[in-house]
């Protein structure tokens, strides 16, 4: 629910199956499946774009079995890492795993089920994409050949600032996966450039912030985020800090955690998503993702100390 990869793969599976739409972070992953395992009218299940952590996977695996013994076909499409081991598990319970790291997941999911999907799938695919970074992959990058390229831009960007901007309105992000998967553009969504340009004067004004709070260590910049999204902010972090690492957290009440985006330079050699998997898991907490793009989730009393270790870590 926090991304446009995430929204959109939604929108596609929606379009192709129709059926019923959750969204969840990852904090609420396992809740939401642990929900879903005692729904007796389950047939089907899609998920879509929500990584593992060390600390979850295992039973990931257990509540899809489950829900596999009770003859629910359920499909995994996703793009980050998964441990080797979790994939032969999945395998021999009979779930179908569609997995490309160098791919976002709805670019994934157009090729999958093209067959069911509207022409305009495809530009929401593209401009999945772009908001993933992996706009230059293979497939995605296919796809972004078709339309003009600034107008996918312009595109996602709106879609990103309108998801970013509602992350506390459950509602109004229902209202653009059924709005894409009914192949309407990010303009055709009523108030999106209104809603976007909201975003892009909070992001303006988290300039000066990050400059005024900004942390360093040796390897990394980070700062707690007080008053936007950790995932708008961290890119500020990384390029105002001049570290190849930049850390935004924010708190989250309801949980009793801190909600923690990490991003890399170009020149970062190490794979992040990788790393803070491991690392999260000793400070009791759960992370992952890409190479240069990735988050967690830390408990409250740990997160100056996860921090630390991160970058001890970066110096190895």
């Amino acid at each position: 629910m926090e991304d446009a990869d995430g929204i959109s793969s939604a929108a596609l599976i929606r379009q192709a199956f129709g059926g019923e739409t959750v969204l969840v972070d990852y904090p609420g992953l396992m809740p939401a499946l642990e929900a879903l395992e005692h729904d007796e009218k389950l047939k089907s299940l899609y998920i879509c774009d929500l990584g593992l952590s060390k600390n979850n996977q295992d039973q990931f695996v257990e509540i899809l079995s489950s829900l596999k013994k009770k003859k629910v076909a359920i499909t995994y499409v996703d793009h980050h890492d998964i441990d080797p081991e979790i994939v032969k598990k999945l395998q021999k319970a009979k779930i179908k795993i569609i997995h490309d790291v160098n791919e976002c997941t709805t670019v994934q999911v157009y090729g999958a089920f093209k067959s069911k999907l509207s022409d305009h799938a495809a530009f929401i695919a593209a401009c999945a994409a772009i908001t993933d970074y992996m706009e230059d992959r293979p497939k995605g990058s296919r796809l972004l050949q078709i339309y003009d390229r600034q107008f996918a831009l312009i595109s996602a960007t709106v879609l990103t600032y309108n998801i970013v901007g509602h992350q506390k309105d459950p509602d109004y992000l229902l209202y653009l996966v059924e709005m894409l998967s009914e192949s309407k553009y990010p303009h055709e969504i009523p108030n999106s450039f209104e809603f976007a340009q909201i975003q892009v004067e909070k992001l303006a004004t988290m300039i000066e912030k990050v400059k005024k709070s900004l942390k360093k260590m040796k390897n990394l910049g980070y700062m707690e985020i007080i008053d936007a999204g950790a995932s708008g902010a961290v890119n500020f972090v990384l390029g105002l800090s001049g570290k190849d690492v930049g850390v935004a957290y924010k708190e989250r009440v309801d949980h009793g955690i801190y909600a923690v985006s990490i991003r890399g330079s170009k020149s970062c050699s190490i794979h992040l998503g990788r790393l803070v998997n491991s690392l999260a898991q000793d400070f009791g907490g759960s992370g992952g993702g890409h190479d240069k793009a990735c988050g967690a989730v830390i408990p409250k009393d740990k997160i100056i100390s996860f921090i630390k270790a991160l970058n001890t870590k970066l110096n190895q």
